[in-house]
């Protein structure tokens, strides 16, 4: 990650220091509104005025596959999210597969639609296996979760967790899958025989 220093007017925005790096560095210009903002570690808005001392990143869009952590319009491999965790050294390996039922809330579900904030959700759900590995030593968590159009039987969100014992694997896994509903932005809408709503599942 490159670090740069910027001096800036009085109640400068972090668009202000945006366009300011756009004159010597082109990809700030060509990246523009679709660059995230994150100011002292936390999201931010472009009008965010700013402080002396401040420190803040423009974070670039992120596209599913190459981390540990992924958002994805196309189906889920199982597998392919346990091979982003185990290793030699892992001797337990939790897995939560989260597949589309067929009722809810007392309707028949036809299907379901997801929408998320793609940047801010990879981010927040590394933040979550940052978290549990600090939880549970030498843990490690990754997480997968689907958007768009999902039919019945389809996979929406799959989690492992790999720790040396099974006990630490199965309280990361857990952690993680009840951290994810209550803090990363991704949306559900479920598509009823009767009519079409937006579901908070947050506990």
């Amino acid at each position: 990650m490159k670090e740069l220093s910027a001096v800036l007017a009085d109640a400068s925005t972090a668009a202000d220091l945006r366009d300011l790096l756009a004159a010597d560095h082109p990809i700030f210009e060509e990246l523009g509104d679709r660059l995230a903002i994150s100011v002292n570690f936390e999201i931010a808005s472009a009008d965010c005025v700013l402080s002396n001392g401040d420190e803040v990143a423009f974070l670039p869009p992120v596209s599913g596959g190459g981390g540990s952590c992924t958002l994805s319009e196309t189906p889920l491999d199982v597998g392919e999210v346990v091979s982003r965790v185990s290793g030699p050294g892992m001797g337990g390996i939790v897995t939560f597969v989260g597949t589309v039922r067929d009722s809810a809330r007392g309707r028949d579900i036809r299907h379901l639609e997801y929408e998320a904030y793609p940047g801010m959700a990879e981010r927040e759900m590394d933040k979550i296996c940052e978290q549990a590995a600090q939880r549970w030593s030498g843990t490690k968590v990754a997480i997968a979760h689907r958007a768009g159009h999902l039919e019945i039987g389809e996979v929406v969100v799959v989690v492992v967790a790999a720790a040396a014992h099974r006990a630490e694997a199965f309280e990361a896994c857990r952690y993680a899958i009840d951290t994810l509903k209550q803090t990363v932005p991704i949306w559900k809408k479920e598509v009823a025989t009767d009519g079409e709503y937006w579901v908070d599942d947050r506990p």
